[in-house]
């Protein structure tokens, strides 16, 4: 966490003002603390209404976290790990942070490849094995 804001990679910092958080209420047990301490955290970015965003990576993360996005274009992370309010606010950060460096990687794009003629032996090699081993479980009169 920077003092401008969210700082996700070198290229790219999101304002605070951007990030917007609320808590409320965390589910499950916790005993008397679950049922007065708002320690689950809700943050909410905006990938469609960014500023910190180039164009390019603002593409890029609309087609990659399509899934996860609503209909107004939010990303909305819920964090209740902690007891803490403020380790589930730092956690949803970095989450947050986690999430988009992994959406804006660009990854190698794949060179099908052709088997080698070795491995197509080996493979046609294997299926003949079988089918004798199978072929011998029959009755003895069925047999070549």
């Amino acid at each position: 966490m920077t003092p401008e804001g969210l700082r996700v990679r070198r290229d790219l910092v999101i304002g605070e003002d951007e990030l917007h958080t609320s808590t409320s209420r965390s589910g499950g047990p916790g005993g008397q603390n679950v049922n007065k301490v708002e320690t689950r955290v809700t943050l909410r970015w905006s990938v469609a209404r960014s500023g910190s965003l180039s164009d390019a990576q603002q593409e890029r993360l609309l087609k990659t976290l399509a899934a996860r996005l609503t209909k107004a274009g939010e990303l909305i992370l819920h964090v209740d790990t902690t007891r803490s309010q403020a380790r589930n606010r730092e956690e949803a950060r970095v989450r947050l942070s986690r999430l988009l460096r992994a959406a804006l990687a660009v990854r190698k794009t794949r060179r099908p490849t052709r088997p080698t003629k070795a491995s197509k032996t080996r493979r046609l090699e294997s299926k003949q094995r079988r089918s004798r081993t199978k072929r011998l479980r029959g009755r003895p009169d069925q047999q070549d």
